[in-house]
């Protein structure tokens, strides 16, 4: 399991974005948000922590990793693409999204 707080998760719109950004590093991972306690656990399939993180970041969002207790994967992770797309943080306007195609 992976832990995030993400003191800028504020609304339903943040929840969403941040767990689309997961799927997009990580197509099968378990993700659990407390909006309220601004934390986001994160059972991964095929992503480690850093490509989790970069995830939320490029999502618009400033995460902090609290605590990573993953299994060794053995196949590389990709980067992620280039040019890929940088959301908001529910400040209006830009919509964001992490431009992989799965919605």
């Amino acid at each position: 399991m992976i832990a995030f707080e993400v003191n800028d998760m504020t609304c339903g719109h943040c929840v969403r974005a941040i767990t689309e950004a997961v799927h997009c590093a990580d197509s099968g991972a378990r993700v659990q948000v407390d909006l309220a306690a601004h934390r986001v656990q994160i059972e991964p399939v095929a992503a480690q922590a850093p490509a989790l993180l970069h995830a939320i970041q490029q999502a618009g969002y400033t995460p902090t990793l609290l605590a990573a207790s993953e299994p060794a994967i053995a196949a590389s992770e990709p980067g992620p693409a280039a040019g890929q797309a940088r959301g908001s943080s529910c400040g209006g306007g830009a919509g964001g999204g992490c431009g992989c195609g799965s919605r």
